[in-house]
């Protein structure tokens, strides 16, 4: 078994020692996949001395397996943008999932998506910076793709990638479609995202809503 982390900060604070190059670099801005990457990322900019915020994203699961995304939603410029694993998709497709179930999974997501603009804090101006994106694991990727769609809309001029875990498919696929993507684990045989955590609560609006929120000096 690979390496398990204490929790989302300890991932975060481990994240940062792997990244000393960015440390005080005033065009970087650090944005947490919402809801889990937000806590590493929290962790990782305070140790990097960043600015950070949340990146609001939506997984579109599989019916029988929502834990698993067949593609993702992420918000950015008052726009939604869509990313679909067409391989998935056709897959589900052609074990009796109905284009109405995915239809109705992506209605939902929306609305949700639609809801967290209205509740988070507004993320800092990426425009012309380098943007680090960060999430507490990739599996399918599918999310962090969605990510990246969204802040090169928003006119980053490089997006890097930090995950504490990710799957060997997914690492190699973002590594194609961003300007690096660091790893501290990429183990052969992929299990669950939390699997590789001793404390890996589902964390709410308001628990990354707290995050975001500057603490008095």
């Amino acid at each position: 078994m690979s390496y398990r982390f204490a929790d989302r900060a300890e991932a975060g604070r481990r994240l940062a020692m792997a990244l000393p190059q960015l440390r005080e670099q005033q065009d970087t801005v650090v944005l947490g996949l919402a809801r889990g990457g937000v806590a590493v990322a929290a962790a990782t900019a305070r140790e990097l001395y960043l600015p950070f915020g949340a990146l609001l994203v939506r997984k579109l699961g599989i019916p029988s397996h929502p834990e698993t995304a067949y593609g993702a939603l992420a918000h950015s410029q008052g726009r939604i943008v869509r990313i679909l694993d067409r391989r998935i998709t056709r897959g589900m497709l052609s074990r009796e999932v109905t284009t109405t179930q995915l239809a109705e999974i992506e209605q939902t997501e929306r609305a949700a998506l639609e809801r967290q603009v209205q509740l988070y804090p507004v993320t800092p101006p990426v425009k012309g910076k380098t943007v680090l994106i960060i999430d507490d694991g990739l599996a399918t990727g599918a999310t962090m793709r969605a990510g990246i769609e969204a802040v090169k809309d928003l006119g980053a001029s490089r997006v890097l990638l930090a995950v504490p875990v990710a799957s060997v498919e997914a690492s190699r696929a973002l590594q194609r479609v961003s300007e690096g993507l660091v790893a501290l684990q990429t183990p052969g045989k992929f299990h669950a995202v939390g699997s590789y955590y001793r404390d890996f609560p589902q964390l709410s609006d308001a628990d990354c809503i707290q995050l975001l929120t500057p603490r008095p000096n």
